[in-house]
């Protein structure tokens, strides 16, 4: 004879409850009648399994892969330390409705999300977040975690001019953006109170407000196949990026708040913001402090000689078979991308891209009318930072070039080509776009070819 789960019993029993309204609730333990309350709801697990909605749109994914899973009662249990931080805190004050909207002191759900209920209230922060935190809102509005340089990208392949015509794409191709690039994207919540969709989405605890987002939960979720994926050395072969490894640096320690949050300087690409933290900003006097760094502080970025191999990958075809050039390891220096912009180097790291003339295919737009407008690889800074790597270690006997420049070895084998991007390199369709950063004819006429 098959018996009935405790916990089976328990749902059972919770079930006849809602029901049966008209129920003698006095054999109910409190913390299971007090449902009439969207505190009173959201702290009772039980019921919340009971009275959810099961998950119908697919699941968050992107270059990272498929977001983890949380049960949707899970992703809005107040419960926890983190909970109980909530409740002590000026935002627990405000109330439910104060942020949420919709109805409290109800146990009927549908009436409790009615009317203007929002789930995400950070989405409004004009609305709900400007009256407390002005500075911080009004200068989110040119923050890059909204995503203006992709979808300045976009715009530009599409034949449009940058991010700010973003609404003048199809429809259709707004939606696949939303649903696909978007999700990591974030408004205030994203980072402070819930978990990014591709982090599986969910208050990440009980609904405190983190003022330090937590770096593998929240900054790795988003930044995982490049950066969290370079900087915690997770490939094979590679290493932690020193500053974690020597010093047990997060993302904070160098990315500022003010990075962040934005400082209300427009910009159309992260390259270009003011902010962003430089190696100069510790590192002093690198220009002249040996050999290396005299010789080739003007023709290389930093991470020209100090990055590990790092992840690429390329031509997606979004909500389709996603990047048909699977990710992969690589290093490729090619002439500078953003001579404007980073001023200095004649020769910087390049990742190549997952633009492809097709992306949006699904989206009912067959080929980008102006994708030859952009390369197919972008300036990188890869967070994979060591002291001695395959270019600075050099074998005992040999000259301080032997690992990076083009030569010869002893049987005629050509050395070192594969650091840098050539013509060659390049698939039929990226040519004309990206032709323009290779290296043919611009590195030494004395190198072999």
């Amino acid at each position: 004879m098959r018996t009935i789960s405790f916990f089976g019993f328990l749902s059972i029993s919770l079930l006849f409850a809602v029901l049966f309204s008209n129920c003698n609730k006095e054999n109910i333990p409190d913390d299971q009648q007090n449902v009439a309350s969207c505190e009173g709801c959201h702290t009772n697990y039980a019921h919340l399994q009971i009275v959810y909605s099961p998950d119908t749109a697919a699941p968050a994914g992107g270059c990272g892969g498929e977001a983890p899973h949380y049960e949707p009662y899970d992703r809005v249990y107040l419960g926890g330390s983190g909970y109980d931080d909530f409740k002590n805190s000026g935002h627990y004050s405000i109330g439910c409705i104060g942020c949420h909207n919709g109805t409290d002191k109800t146990d009927d759900k549908k009436l409790a999300h009615s009317g203007s209920f929002i789930s995400h209230p950070s989405t409004v922060a004009d609305d709900k977040c400007v009256s407390c935190h002005k500075n911080i809102v009004d200068n989110y509005k040119t923050s890059l975690h909204l995503g203006m340089g992709q979808r300045r990208k976009v715009c530009m392949r599409s034949g449009l001019s940058g991010y700010k015509d973003f609404n003048q794409l199809p429809e259709h191709q707004i939606d696949g953006y939303n649903s696909n690039c978007a999700t990591c994207h974030a408004s205030c919540g994203n980072c402070h109170i819930v978990r990014p969709p591709i982090g599986g989405g969910g208050l990440s605890n009980g609904h405190s407000f983190n003022k330090t987002p937590d770096m593998i939960g929240i900054c790795v979720a988003c930044h995982s196949s490049r950066g969290g994926h370079a900087y915690l050395g997770v490939a094979s072969g590679t290493l932690p990026d020193v500053h974690l490894k020597n010093m047990g640096y997060k993302c904070l320690d160098c990315h500022s708040g003010d990075e962040l949050h934005g400082n209300g300087q427009e910009v159309d690409q992260r390259y270009a913001y003011s902010k962003l933290p430089k190696c100069v900003d510790c590192h002093k006097n690198l220009e002249s402090n040996n050999n290396y760094h005299s010789m080739h502080y003007t023709t290389f970025n930093c991470q020209g000689c100090h990055s590990q191999s790092y992840n690429n990958c390329g031509s997606c075809h979004i909500h389709g078979e996603g990047a048909r050039v699977p990710s992969y390891l690589d290093f490729k220096l090619a002439s500078n991308p953003l001579p404007g912009i980073k001023t200095g180097f004649k020769f910087t790291l390049v990742r190549r891209t997952l633009a492809a003339p097709d992306n949006w295919e699904k989206y009912d737009v067959s080929k980008y009318p102006n994708f030859d407008v952009l390369p197919t690889y972008n300036y990188t800074s890869p967070h994979n930072i060591l002291r001695w790597t395959e270019r600075t270690q050099v074998a005992s006997g040999n000259s301080c070039s032997a690992n990076c420049h083009i030569r010869q070895d002893s049987l005629g084998n050509v050395i070192n080509k594969n650091l840098y991007l050539f013509e060659d390199n390049l698939l039929d369709w990226e040519k004309t776009a990206t032709s323009s950063i290779t290296v043919d004819n611009k590195l030494p006429s004395s190198w072999p070819k």
